[in-house]
């Protein structure tokens, strides 16, 4: 299984899910794009397998991928302070991927109905429903 982690802005988010992901999964082959190099370096650091940055890195990891996570806003245009371009919303939505959504409500999108948590507790519940995904739930 290959899992697609995805971020921007300073990659806190991706840096988090990355850790998490690796702890939990340490044979997982961990991809992971930022939209900007320091989103893309702060995830390199926390123990992806492979990483790159910009529009085209997402659009073509988008095909490869089996999971994508990643924060509410990578399905969205203009979100991240404007760092999800369409293109990229694009490429993740028409993924074949799973994608496991973490909600934040930032950039002008608040998400309703979810309960309000921790990034930490946010951060597990991403990486519990990745492992379920990789096994087969």
């Amino acid at each position: 299984m290959e899992i697609l982690v995805i971020d921007g802005q300073g990659g806190g988010l991706g840096r988090q899910l990355v850790a998490a992901l690796r702890k939990a999964m340490p044979e997982a082959e961990l991809m992971a794009v930022g939209t900007n190099s320091a989103a893309t370096e702060a995830m390199r650091k926390a123990g992806a397998s492979r990483a790159a940055t910009g529009e085209n890195a997402v659009a073509v990891a988008c095909r490869r991928a089996d999971v994508i996570v990643g924060p509410l806003g990578i399905v969205m245009a203009d979100a991240l302070l404007g760092e999800i371009t369409p293109a990229m919303a694009l490429a993740v939505a028409r993924s074949r991927a799973r994608r496991v959504l973490v909600p934040t409500n930032r950039c002008d999108t608040l998400v309703v109905g979810v309960a309000a948590g921790s990034m930490t507790a946010l951060v597990q519940q991403a990486v519990d429903e990745v492992q379920a995904v990789c096994a087969g739930g």
